[in-house]
């Protein structure tokens, strides 16, 4: 839509009107001379911490910090400002915080999977700032960050030591490089892919979406994006450090995750691909579990690949080759239970793909004593904090299968299947809208076109259509939708060939500090207000946004209130825009909160760079 096109926002009095104008006008102003402004050093800014790179001393359930002596006091007027956490605290990890895992059962890696603070018990959050590393820096911009991550911002060396003969990443002086190699693949991902590409059309459009196990620092997901393909990168948090961290330091999607008690936080057949290379998962354990539940996320007709053991590799010892042989035997029986096809097998890779329908395997599976098909009154989609079963997602009968088929990207990203009650009608509008606020967002906000953003996170993506009007800029989107919704729109959001994932937003997300550069959450209060205190969602915010980044809220105006008296506590400076009617009736008034500064600044209209 032409920006012309759009109106502006409406108040309720010519005052009122003149005094919005002369707020955009300044918004304009300060937005194209931002680059101008002086930010104090250290030495200037009695505020600033230089926390030690240390595991959280401080236990989850103690009492909440005490402003240090040399912070700021508000006003009188005004509510205490928030302290900053402790100095320790820079890679504070809620969910996956190593101080508390090891109380938890090693069995299946069950101590990797999240173990979040009691959501119940407010004394038992932490209330405070997370703070950013000494020496932090505004990382390389998209596509340079690809390739270099500055070592201030990511202090870990052990992963460039440990995988140092595998070109995985270097470190050369300040700043780390990623030369695009892995542990099978140490010559670079190019050649990798390659092979790959001779068996899959990975350029067709075909395959959009991509589940990377146990990605290191998401090399794979990284070249995959040559070809359009988004790539969603998991890995637990490992005696590596920061694999994941490293991902979202270079702007490529990733989040923390394993292969362990729980269902992976996506709905069934969501990806076109899963990939693990020497993922470090046992297959065949437990009967073939893991890989019931890659069964359960990969579309119909889609495909797995692996490389790394139990692969036939150049081993040349025979005994190391026997042993490898009869374990790809095993695998080779779990896929016969599960009816995929061996489809390719060239070293380094075998590929298998999932079949289209389960007509002709009904009886094989009877027959092999195999754990059956889901029970039907089993929602596969359901899976947050679900345990894995041990039986085979049902697939659409032949009959109904041609209703599913989806389209090569980018066609599929406004032409999906019905799903769960979303009609095609529904989506158009849908999109149409989102199109509308994301060019009023670009013209008057002028967030998305700066090019300072890569990393986005939309709280509440409902169809996913934020992310969708955003597909023309050079930036991703993690489209979160909360468990409990209903519908369940996170199948649609796939469908599109978006990526996302299920969440409880009184709980952290799994993730790094410091991992995103835009926030958007539509309604996500309102949603939440009678389910959990929406100072932990906020604080939530501030820890995974990024020093400069920017947090966009939609909501109604009663809410909004609630939202801007805590983010002044927070020191984030708000700006509210009231919108058309026609964008959201019920959510007339947008705020823009911006990372805070820690000082007294007056109020802000553009991110500010923290020093």
């Amino acid at each position: 839509m032409n920006p012309s096109q759009l109106q502006l926002p409406k108040l309720c009095s010519k005052r009122r009107f003149f005094f919005t104008l002369v707020l955009l006008f300044s918004l304009y102003y300060i937005l194209t001379t931002i680059r101008t402004i002086t930010i104090p050093s250290s030495s200037q800014d009695p505020h600033r911490h230089h926390p030690q790179l240390q595991e959280p001393s401080m236990p989850h359930h103690s009492s909440p910090p005490k402003p240090s002596a040399n912070q700021p006091s508000p006003p009188s007027s005004s509510l205490p400002y928030f302290p900053l956490c402790p100095k320790n605290f820079t890679n504070y990890l809620p969910c996956h915080d190593p101080s508390t895992a090891r109380q938890y059962n090693i069995e299946r890696h069950y101590r990797r999977e999240r173990h979040c603070p009691d959501s119940s018990s407010h004394e038992k959050k932490l209330r405070c700032l997370v703070p950013k590393p000494s020496g932090y820096k505004t990382p390389f911009p998209w596509p340079d960050s690809r390739s270099y991550a500055w070592f201030k911002n990511v202090p870990f060396k052990k992963l460039a030591e440990f995988k140092k003969t595998q070109n995985w990443v270097r470190l050369e002086r300040d700043r780390f490089v990623f030369p695009g190699g892995g542990t099978s693949f140490p010559g670079g991902v190019k050649d990798y892919v390659d092979v790959i590409m001779k068996v899959l059309p990975l350029a067709s459009g075909s395959i959009r979406t991509v589940l990377d196990v146990g990605c290191g620092v998401a090399s794979f997901g990284a070249f995959l994006l040559n070809h359009n393909i988004l790539t969603m990168s998991i890995a637990p948090r490992d005696v590596h450090e920061a694999q994941v961290q490293f991902a979202l330091e270079r702007g490529l999607p990733s989040m923390l995750g394993v292969l362990s008690t729980y269902k992976l936080p996506y709905p069934s057949k969501s990806f076109d691909m899963v990939h693990c290379s020497r993922c470090l998962v046992n297959w065949t354990a437990y009967d073939g579990l893991y890989l019931m539940e890659v069964d359960r996320v990969l579309r119909p007709g889609g495909y797995w690949v692996l490389s790394g053991p139990p692969v036939t590799s150049m081993v040349k010892a025979k005994n190391q080759k026997r042993d490898l042989q009869k374990e790809m035997e095993k695998l080779n029986d779990v896929f016969r239970k599960l009816c995929w096809e061996k489809i390719a097998e060239r070293y380094p890779v075998v590929i298998w793909r999932k079949p289209s329908n389960h007509l002709q395997c009904i009886k094989r599976l009877k027959a092999l004593k195999f754990p059956g098909r889901c029970s039907s009154g089993d929602d596969p989609n359901a899976a947050w904090y679900k345990e894995m079963e041990p039986c085979i997602t049902p697939l659409l009968n032949v009959n109904d299968t041609h209703k599913r088929v989806l389209r090569n990207w980018p066609e599929r990203l406004n032409h999906v299947p019905e799903r769960h009650g979303v009609t095609i009608s529904r989506l158009k509008a849908d999109t149409n809208l989102w199109q509308r606020i994301v060019v009023y967002y670009d013209t008057k906000l002028k967030f998305l076109s700066n090019g300072k953003y890569r990393n986005v996170m939309d709280m509440n993506a409902g169809l996913g259509g934020f992310a969708a009007a955003l597909s023309k800029y050079p930036m991703w989107v993690m489209n979160v939708v909360p468990f409990d919704l209903k519908p369940n729109t996170l199948g649609v959001v796939f469908d599109r060939g978006l990526i996302g994932t299920y969440m409880n937003w009184c709980e952290a997300f799994s993730t790094y500090p410091r991992t995103y550069d835009l926030i958007h959450a539509n309604g996500l209060f309102s949603l939440y207000l009678d389910k959990c205190d929406i100072v932990d969602i906020l604080l939530e915010m501030q820890r995974i946004l990024r020093p400069g980044g920017a947090v966009i809220i939609r909501d109604g105006f009663d809410v909004l209130m609630k939202v801007k008296a805590i983010t002044n506590q927070m020191r984030w400076n708000a700006l509210c825009v009231k919108y058309e009617a026609e964008f959201r009736p019920n959510m007339s008034i947008v705020v823009q909160a911006l990372q805070p500064l820690l000082r007294s600044s007056g109020t802000a209209t553009a991110p500010h760079r923290q020093a």
